[in-house]
C-alpha cells in the first residue's frame, strides 16, 4: 500500500496539471470500488473547477471551488493516469503498476478540455468520497492522528499518548489513530535510524526515545518525498523515472544481510508482527 511519501508524488503530479481547470465530464466505468461510488458522483464533479489539491496522510482531496471536495484513496493498487490528446509515452504519476494506462480496470475517467486522468485499480481496494463542506472534510479526518510534519506531532504528544499502553512501537508507528502517514516501510525505516527494536512496549519509552521517533518520522519522509518515493515494484513518475528512495533502505527486505550502521556487526532479521513484516538489526536496534 503507498505511504505518505509515494501519496504525495501523486499530488504533486496532479496538481501540476489539473489546478484551475474545470471538470467537463466524468465516465464512471465501475461504481464497485472499496466505498460504492454514488449514483450522482459524475454529476456532482461535472463543471467543477479545482482550485488545489492537497494530501491528508494516504489521502488526496480534490478542493472545489464552491468549497466541496472529493477524496480519493488508492488502496493497494490504485493508480492514476494522465493522458492528454496525443499519444503518451508515460502516463502513470503513481506505483506499483504499469508506467502506461493498462487495458484493464480502469474505473473512472475525469475529462479536461484537453486531456484527461484515469484512476485504474485491478484490486479495488481505492476509493473515491464526496465531501460537501469544510466542516465534514474536519469531521472526516477527526479520529485520526497529526502528520510527523505538523507541529502536534511533537514531544508533549507523543509521551503523553504512549503513557500506560501496551503495545508495540512498531504497531503504533502504522496505527493511522496515533499518527497519519507512515506504513509499514517507513516504519521499520523509522526504528532503524532511531535504534530502537521494534517489539519494545511504548510503556517503557523515556522522553528520549519518543524524540527520537518524531524526529527520525520526519527525516525518513522528508528524504523519501524528495527521492520521490519508493520503487519496490514498478513505480514510475511523470517523466518515465523511477523513485530512488528504496536505494537507501538500511532494513526494509533486506533480511540476512549485514548492517549498514558503521562498526556494527549484526545481521537485519525479519519478523512477522500483527501480520506484516518488519526488519530490524538484531544487534543496534535494542
Amino acid at each position: 500500500m503507498p505511504e505518505l511519501p509515494e501519496v504525495e508524488i501523486v499530488r504533486q503530479s496532479l496538481s501540476k496539471k489539473i489546478k484551475e481547470k474545470k471538470v467537463k465530464k466524468v465516465i464512471v466505468r465501475n461504481r464497485n470500488l472499496r466505498i460504492k461510488i454514488p449514483l450522482y458522483f459524475s454529476r456532482f464533479l461535472k463543471n467543477k473547477t479545482i482550485i488545489e489539491v492537497k494530501r491528508f496522510s494516504k489521502y488526496i482531496i480534490f478542493c472545489f471551488s464552491d468549497n466541496s471536495y472529493c477524496l480519493l484513496h488508492l488502496g493497494m493498487s490504485g493508480t492514476i493516469h494522465i493522458l492528454n490528446n496525443k499519444k503518451n509515452l508515460v502516463t502513470n504519476t503513481s506505483f506499483y503498476s504499469s508506467p502506461i494506462l493498462p487495458k484493464k480496470h480502469n474505473h473512472v475517467e475525469i475529462i479536461f478540455e484537453n486531456f484527461k486522468i484515469v484512476y485504474n485499480d485491478p484490486r479495488r481496494f481505492g476509493f473515491f468520497q464526496i465531501i460537501n463542506n469544510s466542516q465534514l472534510l474536519k469531521k472526516r479526518f477527526a479520529e485520526y492522528g497529526p502528520e510527523p510534519f505538523q507541529s502536534k506531532f511533537n514531544l508533549n504528544y507523543v509521551f503523553s499518548f504512549f503513557k500506560g499502553k501496551k503495545k508495540n512501537i512498531k504497531n503504533f508507528l502504522i496505527d493511522q489513530n496515533f499518527v497519519s502517514g507512515i506504513g509499514n516501510i517507513y516504519a521499520s525505516e523509522i526504528l532503524y535510524l532511531s535504534r530502537i527494536n521494534p517489539n519494545k512496549n511504548v510503556n517503557f519509552f523515556k522522553k528520549k526515545d519518543c524524540k527520537k521517533i518524531i524526529l527520525n518520522s520526519k527525516k525518513v519522509l522528508r528524504i523519501a518525498i524528495k527521492k520521490g518515493g519508493s520503487s519496490i515494484k514498478d513505480f514510475k513518475n511523470t517523466s518515465g523515472k523511477k523513485g530512488n528512495f528504496q536505494k537507501n533502505f538500511k532494513v526494509y527486505e533486506r533480511d540476512g544481510l549485514n548492517c549498514k550502521r558503521a562498526k556494527c556487526n549484526g545481521i537485519i532479521q525479519k519478523k512477522i508482527i500483527s501480520k506484516r513484516s518488519t526488519f530490524f538489526c538484531n544487534t543496534c536496534q535494542i
